[in-house]
């Protein structure tokens, strides 16, 4: 009960500083004539893009217009990630740009957020050769970024203000969805792993999960909303629930969560493969509302590898997991994270990660070369991969990726499948765009009124990683529902 009274008081304090950063909206639209305009810009993962979520919600409620386009905005935040050291570089690439733009606009403040902040070699870079920075903070104190707002539109000066840790979770701030069908939600933050390549821990630090009450009514406001798909957002859902005064496993969340009237979908991300129980294969197996989608990382196939990585689970464990599931749910679709040229590795280790890839017939593979992150034990291992050996291995299981993906892929043709139609496709706007519930993308011709709807779709061509079909007609629709079973080709028009 305290806790909740903690994160109360905290709730209360940033709803002050929200009406105080109105007064600052106020004075600009007196002087400007029009409201101030902030854009978000987002870098890396689901969790990164539900805590810009977070962060535009807050915008809104202090009175800033939000816009895409950064030569237009007034105040610039930038939500960055550092899981790879590219994602750092791009960001020193686009704060050149901004220097530029503040140069032609004084006025413009620009902040930098999230987990690449949290590193401090990176606060020191900023504040010695980016000094038109702002405000500077991290993941910890992210709940607190209306009274940064405040601080920052009061002061001429750099404010830097990142915490290396913290135990608490404050939820229940402004959100700007970006789609109103649709929404993430953390059900857990931080990670105990300590996977030797991943800075995650360090950055977004220990495991901390939310009490199910608090998301099942999270949950609840938001098909109240309209949100018929949620994704259960934590950087290992499978642990989620062992930190909490009263245990619980992440398989009775979901069991909670599926007892939603009104939501007909829900995602979670990411598991990690030690931690997979067979009670949640069996939540899975039995549920009309769980996707038919797992996210399971791999990251290597040699157990040489695996071990030095600390993943904690050999290929042959990996292997029988991933049967054990094929086995339950024949229709899952298994996606899978790996990486190329972890220190030590060698082509004969990337052969056993191909053999994994062959065997597993993974829908699809989201391959990496391995990016040494500052701090992680696996930076300072020797024996670091040749440049020429990484690419070698990384082309050859890239093309086992692709091959496996595109057989997988092939097997639905024909058939027909719930989709659930997400957006007006970007190349011809009389095709919509949806997703089934294994993940899979599919554009067919229909009406913009029907974003947000779950509609039944003939997949009639295969295109390797999406399909092109039509929707059925809604006689046929009125049959798969009565049936709850898919439909045959033989009902449609």
């Amino acid at each position: 009960m305290e806790v909740c009274n903690e994160n109360k008081r905290e709730l209360d304090r940033q709803n002050e500083y929200i009406e105080k950063s109105r007064v600052y909206v106020t004075a600009f639209q007196v002087e400007h004539g029009r409201l101030p305009k902030a854009c978000v810009v987002t870098f890396g993962c689901q969790m990164n893009a539900r805590d810009s979520e977070k962060l535009t919600g807050i915008l809104s409620k202090v009175g800033y217009e939000l816009t895409d386009s950064e030569e237009e905005a007034d105040f610039i935040l930038y939500n960055t990630c550092t899981v790879r050291d590219n994602a750092n570089q791009r960001v020193y690439g686009r704060l050149g740009h901004l220097n530029s733009l503040k140069k032609k606009k004084p006025h413009l403040k620009i902040a930098l957020c999230g987990c690449m902040m949290q590193e401090q070699a990176v606060v020191e870079k900023i504040q010695k050769s980016y000094r038109f920075v702002d405000l500077i903070f991290g993941t910890h104190n992210l709940f607190r970024f209306a009274e940064l707002l405040s601080a920052m539109l009061a002061s001429e000066d750099m404010i830097v203000d990142i915490w290396e840790e913290t135990d608490k979770i404050v939820e229940n701030l402004p959100v700007k969805r970006k789609y109103s069908y649709k929404s993430g939600v953390n059900i857990m933050f931080g990670c105990n792993n300590f996977c030797s390549y991943c800075i995650v821990p360090y950055v977004r630090g220990r495991e901390r999960s939310r009490e199910p009450e608090e998301i099942l009514e999270e949950i609840e406001r938001l098909v109240e909303d309209g949100v018929v798909e949620v994704m259960l957002l934590g950087q290992n859902v499978n642990s989620y629930g062992k930190n909490l005064e009263n245990p619980i496993t992440f398989a009775e969340l979901l069991r909670r969560v599926e007892k939603i009237e009104g939501l007909r979908r829900i995602r979670f991300m990411t598991s990690h493969p030690k931690d997979l129980s067979e009670e949640l294969i069996e939540v899975m197996r039995q549920s009309p509302k769980i996707c038919r989608h797992l996210h399971l990382p791999l990251q290597a196939g040699s157990d040489r590898i695996l071990h030095a990585m600390n993943r904690r689970y050999t290929k042959a464990q990996y292997l029988a997991l991933v049967d054990k599931i094929k086995h339950a749910i024949p229709d899952i679709s298994i996606t899978t994270d790996i990486i190329v040229g972890f220190p030590g590795e060698t082509l004969a280790d990337v052969e056993e990660t191909i053999d994994v890839v062959r065997r597993v017939q993974f829908d699809n593979a989201f391959t990496f070369i391995y990016s040494p992150r500052t701090g992680t034990p696996a930076a300072a291992m020797e024996d670091q991969v040749p440049e020429e050996v990484v690419h070698e291995g990384f082309d050859k299981l890239l093309a086992v990726v692709q091959e496996t993906a595109k057989e997988r892929a092939a097997l639905l043709q024909g058939k027909v499948m719930e989709v659930l139609v997400e957006e007006v496709n970007e190349q011809d706007p009389a095709f919509v765009t949806g997703r089934l519930s294994n993940n899979m993308l599919v554009h067919f011709k229909a009406d913009r009124r029907l974003v947000g709807k779950l509609v039944m779709v003939v997949l009639d061509t295969c295109h390797g990683f999406y399909y092109t079909g039509r929707m059925v007609d809604w006689l046929s629709q009125t049959k798969h529902t009565r049936l709850g079973k898919m439909v045959d080709n033989q009902w449609l028009n």
